[in-house]
């Protein structure tokens, strides 16, 4: 079978709603950007997970020292996970995280603006670089950036590859518990005169961080990603869900979301799937 009708015959089967389930359905295009986005979240969990490994020594009770604990192993698993699943497409994973995994554990100052920029090699989401300095900033990081992950995961749920959605469905249960925790501490905060400044300060930061990993509207990537299955919305359709949800949530407890505006062509050409 030539690659022309190779991708006939794996355009037909997505159009259908079937799903790939083997390399040998694949096209080379269909691998090489399929491998390139679980990449990213594989990357971005591991990365995810080091971040928040200082917090469960610093957070606040000994109850929220075993949340964050089981955060924790959460993104180790979700790592562990879509590792394995690279590694059952031929991807050499000890190679790949042995060559990262100094950098991984590499944070920028807290002041910083990255814009969309990526500073090492590995695939993480640039969020991974900003640190978790307060407790403030790790339950933002919760409410807006897994929210935002949960956003782009819920497309992955219906993606084309069939061992990555069923996958994300264990993932996507883990990532909602995340979420909760943050809702709930984003209420004591905004509700504790002591607390509501820092906690209006730290949604300002996350949400504005947060926005800026779905990529650019119209994206050539993201259609060829809807094209073969990989994505079903247009990045700035999930960015505008993520956005609409966060600002219902945040009114709710008498807070505001802070202004973002689009970098243009400075905006990633792809959105990113952390977990």
């Amino acid at each position: 079978m030539t690659e022309q009708e190779r991708e006939e015959r794996l355009l037909a089967k997505i159009r259908t709603g079937g799903r790939v389930e083997s390399p040998e359905e694949m096209t080379t295009a269909y691998r090489q950007n399929l491998i390139h986005l679980m990449t990213m979240q594989a990357d971005s969990e591991l990365a995810g997970a080091y971040g928040y490994v200082p917090w469960i020594t610093k957070a606040p009770t000994v109850e929220e020292k075993h949340v964050v604990a089981q955060i924790v192993r959460d993104e180790v698993r979700h790592a562990v996970v879509m590792y394995g699943l690279l590694a059952d497409l031929g991807v050499d994973v000890e190679g790949h995280v042995k060559a990262h995994d100094q950098t991984f554990t590499l944070r920028v100052a807290s002041d910083a603006d990255l814009g969309t920029a990526r500073i090492t090699s590995d695939k993480r989401v640039n969020i991974f670089y900003y640190p978790i300095e307060t407790w403030a900033d790790f339950v933002f990081f919760n409410f807006c950036m897994d929210r935002g992950a949960g956003h782009q995961l819920e497309d992955v749920r219906a993606c084309s590859y069939g061992p990555w959605a069923r996958a994300i469905e264990g993932i996507f249960k883990e990532e909602k518990f995340h979420i909760r925790h943050g809702e709930y501490w984003v209420k004591r905060l905004a509700g504790d005169p002591a607390t509501r400044a820092p906690a209006q300060e730290a949604l300002n930061r996350w949400f504005v961080r947060t926005m800026n990993i779905f990529g650019r509207p119209a994206s050539p990537k993201n259609a060829l990603y809807r094209k073969l299955g990989l994505k079903l919305r247009d990045n700035d359709e999930v960015r505008q869900a993520f956005r609409h949800e966060v600002q219902g949530l945040a009114a709710s407890v008498g807070l505001t979301l802070p202004p973002w505006k689009p970098a243009g062509s400075e905006l990633p050409d792809e959105a990113h799937i952390p977990g």
